[in-house]
Order: C-alpha cells, then sequence, then structure tokens
C-alpha cells in the first residue's frame, strides 16, 4: 500500500472525503501495480490513467459546484490548482507515450503527494464553507 486515509484529512463532508479516498484508491492500485514489474505496470498505468481522468472531472465539478454554493471566497485559486493537476497528469500521458521510464510508478506517486497536499492545505480552507450546508 502507497497510501492509507486517515482521518485528519476529512474535510467533514462524507461525499468529498470518499471522492477523496477514491483517489487514494486509485493511486495504491497502480502501485501496486508497479510493484509487479514494467509489463504489468504499463497495462494498468493505462486503464488507471483513464480511470483518473474521468474520475478527477466528476470530482473537481462537484467539488467546484460546492463551493460556489457556498460563495467560498477562493474558489478561482482552488479551480487553477485543479486545472494544474489536468495539466500534469496530459503531461503525464504524453511522457508515458514518449516512451519515457517509470511514469507509473511516478504518476502513483504525484497523485498520492498532490491528493495528500490538496486535501490538507486548499480543501481544508473551503471546510468551514461547507460545514453551513
Amino acid at each position: 500500500t502507497l497510501v492509507e486515509w486517515d482521518d485528519k484529512y476529512s474535510v467533514d463532508f462524507k461525499s468529498l472525503d470518499d471522492q477523496h479516498k477514491h483517489l487514494l484508491d486509485i493511486a495504491n492500485r497502480l502501485f501496486a501495480a508497479c510493484v509487479q514489474g514494467k509489463e504489468v505496470a504499463n497495462n494498468e498505468f493505462k486503464n488507471i490513467i483513464k480511470e483518473a481522468v474521468n474520475y478527477v472531472k466528476t470530482h473537481f465539478a462537484y467539488e467546484e459546484e460546492i463551493m460556489r454554493k457556498v460563495q467560498y471566497p477562493e474558489y478561482a485559486q482552488h479551480k487553477a490548482e485543479h486545472e494544474g493537476f489536468v495539466k500534469t497528469v496530459l503531461q503525464e500521458v504524453k511522457n508515458f507515450e514518449e516512451g519515457k521510464l517509470f511514469v507509473p510508478n511516478h504518476f502513483a506517486r504525484f497523485l498520492r503527494d498532490w491528493t495528500l497536499e490538496h486535501i490538507a492545505v486548499s480543501d481544508k480552507k473551503y471546510k468551514p464553507y461547507v460545514e453551513k450546508m
């Protein structure tokens, strides 16, 4: 296991916490494939990257809708972080297609690190606003 959920990351909004846990699960599944060798990692990366892209589209849209509803004052900055994540994912796909080494492992770690940092710093900032919903 690359990462385990800890309640210290909770934003006390069950649906958002569940979505964050799912992102970490994606990272764990890719990491598990990475330790099984290059071929398994590369095959799993192709599946995981599609799932991650589709999932973050849904998650980001949901999270951004909640922030709009609660009139979160740092909405634009938060949305920009989401857009930066998507750009990194697209770069990872490009790196993979160009044959760069260790892309699946790098992406698993990026997904873990980005998700935990984003939750711990950025998502925690909107927590007081969503608590009022």
